[in-house]
């Protein structure tokens, strides 16, 4: 870092140097001598070395794209000169996995420890709904047990989370699309998070509440009731059987208290989303060694947004603690070129327009900054969207990029905890699990002060070690885990944000 010139270079191979503030033309750029050719903001790229038409850019030793003109020192680097380019990666599969050494100390946090062995860090009752026709229903009994006070009885339970969505009919009963769907909800029927479940249907629809219940016992601890709208005659008679349904679960979930639990049985969704130059800077690395002390610990931490790892998988199947699991990342990078191009999209249509103004160019530049969450652990396994996670360490779940559409599949896989960097900003909640909201940079920190739980941006600002930042990160997932409300819970987020993957025709 040059403080004196406000730049940052990120490795010695780099052509590239980011701006760690708006610097005007005509300012030094390092002890070249060579002068800025025109204002850059805060978090936007420097050419520190000629750059020829066709030459790799290089940042964090990486390539993140080719020039696409002459680009001369001094010059702002974004897309109006740099392009995606051709690009090839060796994956060394398994070639750099390092197991990390154990914590010597033995933490815990205080949850709720359910029936089948894992452990909840919040306690609500879920109203789930096996297609969007039984929506409304849904939040109808939700609203009458709120107006009827049904909650004043029962003091260890949370709330109540009705959860909707758009689909779950109009699809076909036997495809991709409609396995994933059955995962994502029967993932949030024996979420920890829940200590009861209402299921309901409408009762013609493709996803029967018959197949998700199927004869089996979905929760261990038998807190699950179920019911479609037609078979009880209509919407009063459903929300009425609803409340009485609705006591009994909340009798049984309401036994459940908070009792010490090791960190072990953590499991932390982590996301990136509004990112900007400072992402792969600041909070990504801040929660990588983050993610390393959860996993040192035995707990679990989980990489999504396949199509934002694009052009960086390469450093997570040389993490791969095997060949296989190696290819199995591959395999579902393949599965998302083939899906993007028989639905006329492309891999490298990221960034987005609020990451471009951010500083990012290239989706092979956010990639690289986003892969940076998750810390030096060896990967352990690759997991299908909401498919239910088994392995313990760092492991990577596929998902889109879309934020929303990501973190419901992590919660349906079983993250108890969300963690969550942003550089531009993000309003949003996840429940039943608790998100916590991290910042790239300080002048959005201060900006969006209601929303933001931690703030990164003090690594550059300060210079606040990383390891200090990511330890202050653990700290934290401790105590929300243990029932500390986020900003996102304060200010009531959760309802909207369950969105799962829809794969496949509308029918």
């Amino acid at each position: 870092m040059d403080v004196k010139t406000r730049t940052l270079r990120l490795h010695p191979q780099d052509n590239v140097a980011i701006a760690l503030a708006d610097l005007s033309a005509g300012e030094s750029i390092g002890d070249s001598g060579d002068t800025l050719l025109q204002s850059v903001k805060q978090g936007h790229k420097i050419a520190v070395a000629p750059i020829k038409a066709g030459q790799n850019v290089l940042r964090y030793g990486q390539t993140i794209g080719q020039a696409t003109r002459d680009i001369a020192p001094g010059e702002h680097v974004h897309v109006q000169n740099l392009g995606m380019g051709e690009h090839t990666r060796d994956y060394a599969h398994a070639s750099e996995a390092v197991a990390l050494s154990p914590a010597t100390e033995e933490r815990t946090f205080n949850g709720y420890h359910r029936a089948d062995g894992r452990v909840g860090t919040r306690n609500y009752l879920g109203i789930l709904t096996s297609v969007n026709c039984s929506g409304s229903v849904a939040k109808f009994i939700a609203e009458a047990a709120e107006k009827s006070g049904l909650l004043d009885d029962f003091p260890n339970i949370d709330g109540i989370v009705p959860i909707t969505h758009g689909t779950g009919c109009g699809m076909s009963g036997e495809n991709e699309g409609y396995d994933t769907l059955f995962r994502t909800l029967s993932g949030y029927a024996q979420h920890p998070n829940f200590g009861g479940i209402l299921l309901i249907g409408l009762g013609c629809e493709v996803m029967q509440v018959s197949a998700l219940v199927g004869g089996r016992p979905i929760r261990a601890d038998g807190a699950l009731r179920y019911m479609t709208i037609q078979h009880e005659g209509g919407t009063r008679k459903t929300i009425e059987k609803g409340l009485i349904e609705l006591r009994g679960i909340a009798e049984l979930a309401n036994t459940a208290t908070r009792k010490p639990a090791p960190v072990s049985e953590l499991m932390v969704g982590m996301q990136c989303g509004g990112s900007d130059g400072y992402s792969g800077i600041t909070a990504n690395p801040a929660l990588g060694v983050a993610s390393d002390l959860v996993v040192r610990h035995g707990g679990t931490t989980i990489l999504s947004e396949t199509s934002e790892i694009y052009g960086a998988e390469h450093l997570l199947t040389r993490r791969a603690v095997s060949a296989e699991v190696g290819e199995k990342l591959i395999a579902r990078v393949r599965w998302w070129e083939d899906y993007t191009a028989r639905n006329l999209g492309e891999m490298d249509n990221n960034p987005s327009p609020g990451n471009k103004r951010g500083g990012l160019t290239t989706i092979l530049e956010k990639s690289l900054g986003a892969v940076a969450k998750s810390g030096s652990a060896p990967l352990s396994d690759v997991f299908l969207f909401a498919e239910k996670i088994d392995t313990k360490g760092f492991v990577f779940m596929d998902s889109p990029g879309f934020d929303p559409c990501s973190v419901t599949g992590q919660i349906a896989s079983g993250a108890n905890l969300i963690v969550f960097t942003t550089g531009r900003g993000s309003v949003s909640g996840y429940m039943p699990t608790p998100g916590i909201k991290i910042a790239t940079n300080s002048e959005m920190y201060r900006r969006l002060s209601d929303d933001m739980d931690i703030n990164c941006g003090d690594i550059i600002s300060d210079g606040v070690p990383l390891n200090d930042k990511g330890r202050e990160i653990f700290e934290m997932f401790i105590r929300v885990a243990s029932g500390e409300e986020t900003k996102s819970e304060e200010l009531g987020f959760g309802g909207v944000e369950f969105v799962p993957w829809q794969i496949g025709a509308v029918m």
